[in-house]
């Protein structure tokens, strides 16, 4: 059964840093086809901000561009999210996904973790 669990949020003023942890559990070769990181904040839909692939390729939300990164250790079984020059419209809850679909593709973000708070402020 996978499992995720995201670590590292709390408060902050805007120009820090926060680094975001994901444990992974449970996971098969499928699941290592994508990762990736949303947010959502109160009122918003949840968006996708950063997604990191089997082989190390990454896309990012324009919003987080420049800005965050994506990364994983796979002995560790751990994805992050390194935040940077967070602004206070970073704000909100952030989520560990994994893929879902099959192992070839496409990536289907589908497994979710049960998020963590990052709040900015000004």
């Amino acid at each position: 059964q996978v499992q995720l669990v995201e670590s590292g949020g709390g408060s902050v003023q805007a120009g820090g840093s926060l680094r975001l942890s994901c444990a992974a559990s449970g996971f098969t070769y499928s699941n290592y086809l994508c990762m990736g990181w949303f947010r959502q904040a109160p009122g918003k839909e949840r968006e996708g901000i950063a997604t990191i692939y089997r082989y190390g390729n990454t896309d990012y939300a324009d919003s987080v561009k420049g800005r965050f990164t994506i990364s994983q250790d796979n002995a560790k079984k751990t994805l992050y999210l390194q935040m940077n020059s967070l602004k206070p419209e970073d704000s909100g809850m952030y989520y560990c996904a994994a893929n879902r679909g099959p192992p070839m593709g496409p990536c289907t973000l589908g497994y979710w973790g049960q998020g963590t708070q990052v709040t900015v402020s000004s």
